[in-house]
């Protein structure tokens, strides 16, 4: 890999994104096409790695010539899979009872949240984690519900599959077409990630008041009553 390349293309950002920037570039020097696959891989186990530096610092890579393209899109691809399938495997461990019972302890939270959210789960599973492949934060996560369901595993490794290749081809040709300016795609990304951390947020938080209204209500009731 020319190592005169990729600083060029590095963002004025610092901190955390020129670690990440380095840190992929020795894993892509060392080791090629699978060096952006385990980068992708650990992206899924901790989040915190952006994807949307890694995939188009690959695709910048490829412009470049020291990587192919269609190298760089099925590592990538293959590093989302074998990421998933760790989490789903965490889910599968954890199991669906030990889930419950861990689940039920939290405060606020009712075994009947828990029944509705793996109704949904049983009736939309194969959606959310195909189109959960597409959303930052959730790509990763989703594998977990998936595996505590015991979600088929050739159906969870087809979804997978398909949607990670999906996101990876996008990110990749973007780097990939925007050449030294591929750290842009992290920049704009970077506000979709911050609309869906708001989005969780204020369901969370909505959540919240809801659930203390109702017991506040409930309690109000249980007081009345006893007084007559």
């Amino acid at each position: 890999m020319n190592s005169t390349a990729v600083p060029l293309a590095a963002s004025d950002g610092g901190g955390l994104l020129d670690g990440v920037v380095d840190w992929v570039v020795g894993l892509m020097e060392t080791l090629g096409g699978p060096g952006a696959g385990l980068a992708i891989a650990l992206e899924n186990l901790f989040p915190p790695i952006p994807s949307e530096v890694i995939l188009p610092l690959a695709g910048f890579t490829a412009s470049q010539g020291d990587l192919g393209l269609v190298e760089a899109i099925v590592w990538t691809t293959i590093g989302s899979v074998v990421g998933a399938l760790a989490l789903y495997g965490i889910g599968a461990a954890l199991g669906r009872e030990r889930f419950r019972a861990l689940a039920a302890k939290v405060p606020l939270v009712k075994i009947s949240d828990i029944d509705k959210t793996e109704e949904w789960f049983a009736k939309h599973g194969t959606k959310a984690v195909f189109f959960g492949r597409m959303i930052p934060i959730f790509r990763s996560f989703i594998s977990i519900p998936a595996g505590i369901e015991r979600m088929s595993v050739p159906v969870f490794l087809g979804l997978t599959t398909l949607g990670s290749l999906i996101w990876n081809t996008i990110f990749v040709m973007a780097g990939y077409l925007l050449g030294e300016s591929w750290h842009l795609v992290e920049e704009y990304m970077g506000y979709v990630s911050k609309a869906v951390v708001v989005a969780v947020l204020i369901a969370v938080v909505w959540f919240v008041v809801v659930r203390v209204r109702d017991m506040r209500r409930g309690g109000n009731r249980s007081g009345a009553a006893e007084e007559r």
